[in-house]
């Protein structure tokens, strides 16, 4: 049974690899969407900031508000997934560390014999 053991290990190990490489896929997806609806954001502040100077006005209160609180909500939810994502490779590298330090270190070689003196 030891055989079988080994390849459900095995197995259970190729799993476990495919499902982190598709979390950090899918947050990667979420933070490319997240950033793009804040350069969206940036984008419409700047047009509307652009608009009421071109009429030589201010822009209206209400207006800058609604507008840089939609820009510092996704950008509050980009660094929040950038979090995420930093947490998740750092759990994915600390199983690696942590095998690494469990193998036993290499056998030490025996150093070369003196050839004998003729």
């Amino acid at each position: 049974m030891g055989l079988l053991d080994k390849l459900q290990v095995e197995l259970n190990r190729a799993g476990k690899a495919a499902q982190d490489a598709l979390d950090e896929g899918r947050l990667r997806l979420e933070i490319f969407r997240v950033r793009q609806l804040a350069d969206k954001a940036a984008q419409a502040l700047g047009y509307a900031v652009y608009r009421a100077k071109a009429k030589g006005e201010e822009l209206d209160a209400a207006a800058w508000e609604r507008l840089s609180a939609t820009l510092r909500d996704h950008e509050a939810e980009a660094t929040r997934l950038d979090a995420e994502l930093a947490k998740l490779k750092e759990s994915d590298s600390a199983p690696a560390a942590s095998a690494e330090a469990e193998a036993p270190p290499p056998a030490a070689e025996e150093p070369p014999k003196d050839p004998p003196s003729a």
